[in-house]
């Protein structure tokens, strides 16, 4: 019996050491997890501060670009915006009939439409359009090969019109032109590349009317038709909005990139000599991604991202507001969760070392969306979950993130903008009501994400 105690106790006092290890151990891992949670939260907070923009800061802005609005339209221009005239001084009134195309040519792809409008009876009475993806190879060949491209896409989108959509005999269709990079425009229906954006680099074009090298292109290949206007895709929007509301004055684009178009007074433009237009207004470009202010709120990831971009200097409200950008702020302050708080475990995700894995906003925006009506619309969330899964590499990771950093990204003036869900927000007004609901809908983010 004595023998047989003894090893009782034996086993028993291994089996209380056992445990006390394995207690000291799951001690140490939580406060070691308890750490990392505590250095990410501060890196969080950090970045939301540096993101703030109270509303004196924005009145700053505002000042700001209004100074440098005026200095754009003087004689002597100097100022950061380029106040381009678009010589459109009359937009749409609604009561425009007969057949139009359009050309949208702005990115990585291009659009042609046309569109039978009947005045005020019936705006629209049909409308037809095409995608057409942009070859990497012909984004940075020549003039003649991305001309050529567009009017090849042309011609067969032309030879599909129906009966019914034909011309009378001795009219020649019209074409209106999007070209959504920088041009300084000369008329209506010509104008001079500054200079190529989003991923072009054709040194051809630069300088040369962008019209004029696409009607030779038409004309190699036999389409018969006449550039009846060219405009951006700020002014093209400007143009949709005033054809169904006559009070629209102003349109912005808030995608790949940025901008701003707005109708002026004609005789608030010093810069634009010669007669004044009979409907006394004239539709200024503002090219304002390349605005710069003191005020704007600049983070670490925002220099960072512009010292290592193409055009370091340039373009920086565009760097810090614009789809394009936004994915690699995000995927910086990520990286140095995961680099100086393990966020993402003892390994960094390989992909997310890559520059501008999330180069598509719809990886995050998606997320965002979804997240933000959390109860409504979960196999939506898990499908977005599932991608930006796919671009990091690691499911469990990203439990372990999105449990602590499930709340929605979204873009401030400048920057992301971690926030919790507003609706959920004010029904609970104290701290404590809102850590429980933080933690509600992180939990249920985790659950989520373990059965895709």
């Amino acid at each position: 019996m004595k023998k047989e105690a003894v090893v009782v106790a034996a086993v028993a006092g291994a089996a209380a050491v056992c445990a006390a290890a394995a207690a000291a151990d799951v001690l140490v891992r939580r406060r070691r997890q308890s750490r990392r949670r505590e250095k990410a939260r501060a890196i969080a907070d950090a970045f939301q501060r540096k993101c703030a923009t109270p509303m004196v800061k924005l009145q700053k802005l505002a000042e700001a670009m209004a100074d440098e609005m005026h200095a754009g339209l003087s004689l002597n221009g100097g100022s950061k915006l380029k106040m381009l005239v678009s010589y459109v001084d009359n937009l749409p009134t609604g009561d425009e009939k007969g057949l139009f195309y359009a050309l949208d040519l702005g990115g990585t792809n291009f659009r042609v439409m046309r569109v039978v409008l009947g005045g005020q009876e019936e705006r629209v009475v049909k409308q037809e359009s095409v995608e057409v993806s942009i070859p990497p190879h012909v984004m940075t060949a020549t003039s003649d090969e991305l001309f050529d491209f567009i009017a090849q896409a042309l011609k067969i989108f032309v030879d599909t019109e129906g009966e019914d959509m034909r011309l009378s005999p001795g009219r020649q269709r019209e074409l209106g032109f999007t070209f959504s990079f920088p041009v300084n425009q000369t008329s209506i229906s010509s104008g001079n590349l500054i200079k190529w954006t989003k991923g072009f680099s054709i040194d051809d074009t630069v300088g040369q009317d962008v019209v004029a090298h696409l009607t030779k292109a038409m004309e190699r290949f036999g389409v018969d038709m006449r550039v009846a206007a060219l405009v951006n895709d700020t002014i093209g929007t400007l143009a949709g909005g005033r054809y169904n509301n006559p009070a629209v004055i102003a349109a912005v684009i808030l995608g790949t990139g940025t901008n701003a178009a707005y109708v002026e007074r004609a005789n608030a433009i010093p810069k634009m000599q010669g007669v004044v237009p009979k409907s006394g207004e004239m539709v200024i470009n503002m090219e304002w991604g390349s605005f710069h202010s003191p005020h704007l709120p600049l983070t670490e990831y925002d220099k960072a991202l512009d010292i290592e971009s193409l055009n370091p200097g340039d373009q920086i409200f565009e760097k810090v507001i614009s789809g394009m950008y936004l994915g690699e702020i995000l995927r910086r302050v990520l990286l140095k969760m995961a680099e100086e708080a393990a966020l993402f475990g003892d390994v960094v995700p390989p992909k997310l070392m890559s520059p501008f894995i999330l180069r598509d906003s719809s990886h995050v925006s998606g997320a965002s969306r979804y997240l933000t009506r959390f109860n409504s619309c979960w196999k939506q969330t898990k499908r977005s979950l599932r991608d930006i899964k796919y671009f990091l590499g690691n499911k469990r990771a990203h439990c372990r993130a999105l449990r602590h950093y499930c709340h929605p990204w979204s873009p401030s003036i400048s920057c992301w903008d971690f926030r919790h869900p507003q609706e959920s927000w004010k029904r609970h007004s104290s701290k404590r009501g809102r850590e429980e609901v933080g933690d509600s809908i992180r939990w249920r983010v985790v659950r989520a994400l373990r059965k895709v």
